[in-house]
């Protein structure tokens, strides 16, 4: 089926422990709320978008203040021991992910260098480290999207 199966959906919720999972005619929406510290995040994934000429799976956010959306996701990465789901798109040796919270958090890297993903951190200013660590996760979806 590709990406955003009933499979997958089963899998990020059981991470993101949603408050509520509605299948959409062509989408799943799944509210994650964290309600000591008053956020709630709404995570929308398309499995087939139009995207302008093309077609391809979309994540969208919506927060109080902010909408994200990542275009064309190449994989998502499951960690459940940071409570977390980062989902990567690629483009000519550059990164883009989008990284959701359990905790209704979320935090966006666009047109990250492929080499900062597999580098020595420790060399890289705490500005850059960040997005470096956040997407050396996805670096084994990656690498199997390249074989």
């Amino acid at each position: 089926m590709g990406i955003f199966s009933e499979k997958d959906i089963k899998k990020i919720s059981a991470c993101l422990k949603p408050e509520s999972v509605c299948q959409e005619k062509d989408h799943h929406r799944l509210k994650i709320v964290n309600r000591k510290g008053k956020r709630s995040v709404v995570l929308e994934l398309y499995p087939e978008a139009t995207l302008g000429k093309t077609k391809g799976p979309l994540v969208v956010v919506y927060t109080s203040n902010c909408h994200l959306q990542l275009h064309n996701v190449s994989g998502y990465v499951i960690s459940e021991e940071l409570g977390e789901v980062t989902f990567v798109g690629e483009d000519v040796g550059k990164i883009s992910g989008l990284v959701v919270e359990k905790e209704a958090g979320c935090a966006f890297y666009a047109n990250v260098k492929r080499e900062l993903i597999s580098g020595d951190f420790t060399r890289l200013g705490v500005e850059v480290m960040l997005s470096g660590v956040a997407l050396s996760l996805a670096e084994e979806i990656l690498e199997k999207k390249k074989t």
